[in-house]
């Protein structure tokens, strides 16, 4: 691995999964509460579907269009999804980086948000995907 480049193979990530979940329940729980009878109900189990569609492509990438690998090339980026296409990408000029998280939002050629979590890289390779969200630059 030079110190220009960066493949990150994503590996499924089961507390994220487990947050994700959890966060749709609430919601769906809170909008019971708020939206009482059928209407509410038939919400919630919406919102609920859309939860377990969500964990099944962003943390546990089951998703055809899971992201599976990036690869930091300088300041570029490729995204290879799990159905095998690879495309390189634009990002957006705002990032969210923390110890936990980092977001890459895409701008082109689909518009799209990026989510990596900690357990999802090794170690290694997530300090540099951070240090690069954060300077546009890989750490020699």
């Amino acid at each position: 691995m030079s110190a220009g480049r960066l493949r990150v193979e994503l590996a499924p990530s089961v507390w994220l999964a487990v947050v994700l979940a959890a966060l749709h329940a609430a919601a769906a729980f809170s909008l019971v509460m708020v939206l009482p009878g059928l209407p509410g109900l038939l919400a919630a189990a919406l919102l609920l579907a859309l939860g377990v569609a969500t964990v099944r492509s962003r943390a546990l990438l089951r998703s055809a269009a899971s992201v599976r690998a990036i690869e930091l090339v300088g300041p570029k980026l490729e995204v290879e999804l799990a159905s095998g296409e690879r495309f390189c990408a634009e990002l957006d000029e705002r990032r969210y980086v923390s110890r936990l998280l980092v977001l890459l939002p895409l701008r082109s050629p689909v518009r799209r948000t990026i989510l990596i979590s900690n357990d999802m890289a090794g170690g290694d390779s997530f300090r540099r995907l951070r240090i690069w969200a954060l300077w546009g630059k890989l750490p020699v």
